[in-house]
């Protein structure tokens, strides 16, 4: 029996545009309530609102995913609000297109610091609200950087492979609380995040980020007695992947 959204409380993280605005978008068309959370207020706004233009129920709330103080206090503001928090997507992620010797340390950081520091506070900062409900549902959405290896991005291979292997980890502790944990591992998609730093990239080898977040909506869909630790979605054209 498919496991159904309606009335649960799912927080996005980097919610504002993008993957995760795609995402909050998808999941909110099945009745679950949205808490959107993004650094970037003015994003938050837009898409916050347009979900509820159409009716549903989503409140936004400005956090920095590598800031343990922001996460906990705004986890507690999620729940006063919607009385409960039922699934994490951990969403966040930047990135810096240089080679080794052109990164700084305070770049390292950076990325380290949102794709991989931030999924562990948001997912330890959770795990105690998901356990009071006996159940829940963490995502953590990775990437093809995961499995491969390109230049230019060594501290984005880094947090990815460390937050693929994080999910993994997370998803044997999980278990015995009934918490689900599932790494999706998404190919490139017409998002900010590659177009406004490779304007000449042919979009007809990425794929809607629409399609990831169906994804995304179908490991949350399954029966309680089942989960999907791992999964991959790759556009037809993926050209970081054989």
């Amino acid at each position: 029996m498919e496991n159904s959204l309606q009335d649960k409380v799912v927080l996005v993280t980097g919610a504002g545009r993008g993957l995760g605005a795609a995402i909050c978008k998808r999941l909110s068309r099945d009745g679950a309530s949205i808490a959107l959370t993004d650094v970037r207020e003015n994003d938050l706004v837009h898409t916050s609102a347009e979900i509820s233009a159409a009716g549903c129920n989503a409140q936004s709330y400005v956090m920095d995913v590598s800031d343990e103080t922001s996460v906990i206090n705004v986890l507690k503001q999620v729940v006063d609000h919607f009385g409960r928090l039922d699934v994490i997507i951990n969403n966040a992620g930047v990135d810096y297109t240089k080679s080794v010797e052109e990164l700084s340390l305070n770049e390292w950081d950076q990325v380290m610091s949102v794709n991989l520091r931030g999924p562990f506070i948001v997912s330890k900062s959770a795990f105690p609200y998901l356990k009071k409900n006996g159940q829940g549902h963490i995502v953590n959405i990775v990437s093809t950087a995961s499995k491969r290896a390109w230049a230019n991005a060594s501290p984005y291979h880094a947090s990815k492979w460390g937050l693929l292997g994080f999910s993994h980890a997370l998803h044997v502790e999980g278990r015995k609380e009934g918490i689900k944990v599932t790494a999706v591992i998404a190919g490139g998609m017409k998002t900010p995040f590659l177009l406004e730093r490779f304007p000449d990239i042919d979009v007809n080898l990425l794929q809607d980020p629409e399609n990831v977040a169906d994804t995304v909506r179908y490991v949350l869909s399954l029966p309680k007695e089942t989960v999907i630790p791992e999964i991959m979605v790759l556009p037809m054209t993926e050209t970081s992947w054989p």
